[in-house]
Order: C-alpha cells, then sequence, then structure tokens
C-alpha cells in the first residue's frame, strides 16, 4: 500500500523529496529535479539575519519558480524575533510551506544558537515553532536530527512537542549533531517517532539509491523520504525512485547521452537566472555526478573545470557524447567479430 504524505494541501503518494542543500539546491536545481520526478523541493537553508538585513544572497535564495512547485522554503536562526521577521518575508515569495532548520551541524550556524544548536534545547524549539506557526499563513515543518550527541538522542519528546506546537510534518536526519554525514544514518528511530506523534515523518540520511527509498518506507513506515547528497549530479535518481515505488520496476540506469543531455539542460538553466560565468563557474560540483562511471570521463572532467563560457563547455560535452556514441559502437562490433 502506498504512503501518503499530507503537507497543508499537498498531497503526494511515495512521497520522494529533495532536501534543503547549501550551495546546491537552488532554483535550476530545483527545477531539474521537478523534471526528473522529486514529489517536494527544497531551497538551500536561508539565515534569517541575511534575510531582515535584505542581504543580497539570502534575498536571492528567495526566488521561486511557478515550475518548481511544491516547494518548501529552509530558514534558520536562533533568535526568534528575527525568525518571525525572516518567515514573513519568506512567506511574500509564496512557497507551499516554511520549514525551520533544526539540524545543520556545522560549526558557524551552530555557535548562533541556530540548526542543531536547537537539540540541546527542545523547548526552545518548539517555541521558535510556534511563533512562526503564528506567524505566517502557511503550514510550518521542521527539519531536525535525533539529538546533539549519541549521548543526548531526544527525537521522540521533541517530536511530540514540535507536533504540540504546531508543526504540520517533521523531517528526521537519522544521525546526532555531532556525527555530521559520518558513520550510518539509524533509521529505527523514525517507527518510534511515529508511534509518538500523528503527523507526517520523513526520513532522511543514507538514502543513495532507488532501493533505498523502498526500503526506508517498507522498514520504517514513513509518510516520505527525503535525498540530499545522492541527488547531485544525479537527479536521476527522483525518476528511477519513484518508477520503483510505484510499480515495483527498478528503472535502469540513465544511458550516457541521457546524462550529457540532462547536464546541458541543467546548466542551461543556471544561465536563465544567472551571469555566463557565475553559472558556470557554480555548476562545476555538477559534473563529477553527471559523468560518474563513464568512459575516458576523467579528462572531460578535467577540461571542463577550466571553463569560464558555456559555449566551451557545450561543444567539449557534445564532442565527448559523439566520441561515446563511436566508442560504444566499436565496442559492440568488436564483441560480435570475437563471438
Amino acid at each position: 500500500m502506498a504512503a501518503e504524505l499530507n503537507i497543508g494541501n499537498i498531497t503526494v503518494q511515495n512521497g520522494v523529496l529533495l532536501a534543503p542543500m547549501e550551495d546546491v539546491t537552488d532554483l535550476p536545481f530545483r527545477v531539474i529535479c521537478k523534471r526528473m520526478g522529486a514529489d517536494i523541493v527544497y531551497t538551500e537553508f536561508i539565515s534569517s539575519d541575511g534575510l531582515i538585513r535584505d542581504a543580497r544572497r539570502s534575498m536571492e535564495k528567495l526566488r521561486l519558480s511557478d515550475e518548481e512547485h511544491p516547494v518548501a522554503i529552509q530558514i534558520f536562526g536562533g533568535d526568534i524575533e528575527v525568525m518571525r521577521e525572516a518567515a514573513r518575508r519568506a512567506e511574500e515569495s509564496r512557497p507551499d510551506f516554511l520549514d525551520i532548520n533544526c539540524g545543520c551541524w556545522v560549526k558557524n550556524v551552530v555557535a548562533r544558537n541556530a540548526g542543531a544548536a536547537l537539540l540541546k534545547d527542545p523547548p526552545a524549539m518548539a517555541a521558535m515553532t510556534r511563533e512562526l506557526v503564528k506567524t505566517v499563513n502557511l503550514p510550518v515543518t521542521v527539519k531536525t536530527r535525533l539529538g546533539w550527541d549519541t549521548r543526548n538522542i531526544v527525537i521522540v519528546e521533541a517530536a511530540k512537542m514540535l507536533q504540540d506546537a504546531g508543526a504540520t510534518a517533521l523531517t528526521i536526519h537519522c544521525r546526532t549533531r555531532d556525527m555530521g554525514h559520518s558513520g550510518i544514518a539509524d533509521w529505527s528511530w523514525i517507527s518510534r517517532i511515529k508511534n509518538a506523534v500523528s503527523i507526517p515523518v520523513i526520513l532522511n540520511g543514507d538514502v543513495e539509491t532507488p532501493e533505498d527509498a523502498a526500503r526506508a518506507f517498507a522498514e520504517t513506515g514513513c509518510d516520505g523520504v527525503m535525498i540530499g547528497r545522492a541527488t547531485i549530479g544525479n537527479p536521476f535518481i527522483f525518476r528511477r525512485a519513484k518508477t520503483l515505488l510505484n510499480t515495483g520496476i527498478l528503472a535502469p540506469e540513465p544511458t550516457a547521452n541521457e546524462r550529457i543531455n540532462v547536464c546541458l539542460e541543467h546548466l542551461r538553466e543556471q544561465l536563465r537566472w544567472k551571469t555566463e560565468r557565475r553559472a558556470v563557474l557554480e555548476f562545476r560540483k555538477f559534473y563529477a555526478g553527471y559523468l560518474r562511471g563513464l568512459p575516458y570521463a576523467s579528462a572531460v572532467k578535467q577540461d571542463v573545470q577550466q571553463y569560464e563560457s558555456f559555449a566551451q563547455v557545450e561543444d567539449r560535452m557534445l564532442r565527448y557524447k559523439e566520441f561515446l556514441t563511436e566508442y560504444t559502437s566499436e565496442q559492440i562490433c568488436d564483441t560480435t567479430v570475437r563471438q
């Protein structure tokens, strides 16, 4: 039976969501992930301090496209009044819901009593959630972790407090703050949280393949699955995960041609929203994912990492695609001769 995820007016079956990731989930990438089957996408996490100061970078992250809905804006901060004003500004961009980051583990966020720092004081986390629920006319959700460290796992009690505070759904990265991205995410906590609250619980952490997504639903009873780092240069994971969840069939990996075509499509989306030089430079993080495992890709990656214009990248990638077509044909011919 399909899992049903409800957040406000949004209802999705077997929901597979794009995780908020700094310097990754910008508008162009969210659009590409939506085209590939992501049910809900999230912005990069946005500093509440930056929003109330009208900082250019923070304000830019509020920009949304009609094509990406349903989409959530995620904000973080440690001061409730600042978070309230930031939530008002985020609401003006008309996202489908607002998400509070209570899970970021990096030092410069935690030092501001934001992100995962709130796990040291679950009542404060709940108080912040309650104020934002009162402030905006949008569903408010929370993304957090199991606890500050492995000796202080507070997620079950925190989940109850967040539900009482009015949170519409919870996303749980199944690691503690001190783990960062290391170690193995402990999915066993999801069922315990589900037993404690009635709002949707979304699983995050160590979902790296379509099979992982299916296993997460089957083993934990979660209401949705959120995928983060495995999507970088691999938006195809959404299509493949949705196909597996909805039909039981594991779709094949994308062909080399499709990977190159989507890579260039993604870069063109970057050009729609950014200057050419910035778009090309910021895109460098994606090549490894799009080209992973392809023959002779290392030389191509080395080349495109040096370019600063779209024309250069496009020319190199199209020449590589042509080479792969010839290479594959030669491999087939060679195999036929040997047989």
